[in-house]
């Protein structure tokens, strides 16, 4: 581990110095590769240094423990300095695991009613609400592609973007599909009823990655309106793409243009080819082993919100670790579920590796 350390740290300090280099401002692909290798080094090195001088501050306390005066003082720095290290330890560890090259992409973010009928799409808009919410807090912009809505306010399905540094890596832990138990306020009987709403988390693919024959689209405009038939559009500028091969449909009618709304269909159809090609890529392995997170099995249920209970639990996760206080959850704080979800999937990779 010891010489991997050494040789990223030698890495980074090359990367530093090409970025020192005004010529590389010229070149943005060169520029913005570099950048983003320098922001994933400079966590580990910085982890490295501390190593280093957790060990220097070990040998040190060592040689104090000859000294009579200076023993109990050094006997105390060493457990400390020890102790520290074994922190670092584990954070580096963690810091080596292979990362996923999707983390720091943005996210097309799909919330469709299930079960439930009417309190199945309310559910589904206090779920695009928690979402929209969550963004604000972590600092992403978050945009609506296109909604389903319904009479109740309810939302049987939506489309939405979210963009920031990490959104994948934050959200990415949201696909599966999400149960609540709740009296409806439609339920005169004040019984309890299950409904449910799935949740689709896909990265956003770049052009690069991803080529799309445009042979094989079909592409269709329309007039777009509103919830109840408003803001009718008199210009067809709404926009449906068909891939043909795949029979997978996009629609936008959110923006007022209709280039506008065709760039964006394109992306997410770029964004739903791209995942399901990585869905394959990955089956084999997803056959091998079963991950308790971030397995992206949209028919298993992830999570259960239970208002008369007063609490979210996350059934990925195991022991008091797993339930959440529902109020907050609902007005979007969900980093304590997805630190969980984070650390639990970090300490599988770990057992896993044999680290």
């Amino acid at each position: 581990m010891v010489d991997k350390l050494k040789a990223i740290a030698q890495r980074l300090a090359q990367v530093e110095e090409s970025l020192a280099d005004p010529t590389v401002y010229s070149d943005r692909e060169a520029l913005t590769k570099l950048s983003r290798e320098q922001k994933e080094l400079t966590p580990v090195v910085e982890v490295y240094r501390a190593l280093v001088a957790c060990d220097d501050a070990i040998a040190q306390a060592t040689e104090m423990l000859s000294d009579s005066e200076l023993r109990e003082l050094a006997q105390e720095e060493l457990q400390e300095a020890k102790a520290r290290r074994e922190e670092l330890l584990e954070e580096v560890k963690i810091l080596l695991l292979p990362r996923d090259p999707n983390d720091n992409k943005n996210v097309v973010l799909e919330i469709r009613a299930g079960i439930g009928g009417e309190e199945g799409a309310l559910f589904a808009a206090d779920l695009l609400r928690m979402y929209t919410m969550y963004a604000e807090r972590r600092g992403f912009s978050m945009d609506i592609v296109s909604i389903n809505e319904t009479e109740l306010g309810g939302v049987k399905e939506v489309v939405a973007t979210v963009e920031g540094a990490g959104a994948y890596s934050r959200l990415k832990f949201e696909a599966g599909t999400h149960r609540v138990q709740r009296v409806p306020e439609t339920e005169s009987s004040g019984r309890i009823q299950t409904s449910a709403a799935t949740v689709a988390v896909m990265p956003e693919a770049e052009e690069v990655e991803f080529t799309i024959d445009p042979s094989e689209l079909q592409i269709d405009t329309y007039r777009s309106s509103g919830a109840g038939g408003q803001h009718v559009n008199k210009t067809e500028s709404a926009i449906r793409i068909t891939h043909l091969p795949t029979g997978t449909v996009v629609e936008c009618q959110d923006e007022r243009s209709q280039h506008k709304n065709r760039e964006r269909a394109m992306k997410i159809l770029r964004s739903r080819l791209y995942e399901a090609e990585l869905e394959k890529q990955n089956a084999a392995i997803a056959q091998e082993r079963k991950q308790q997170v971030g397995s992206g099995d949209r028919s298993g249920k992830i999570r259960t919100y239970n208002f008369p209970q007063n609490r979210v639990t996350d059934h990925r996760l195991t022991g008091d670790n797993k339930n959440f206080n529902i109020a907050t959850v609902m007005d979007g704080d969900l980093d304590s579920i997805i630190d969980a979800l984070t650390t639990a999937e970090q300490a599988q990779r770990l057992q896993e590796s044999g680290t």
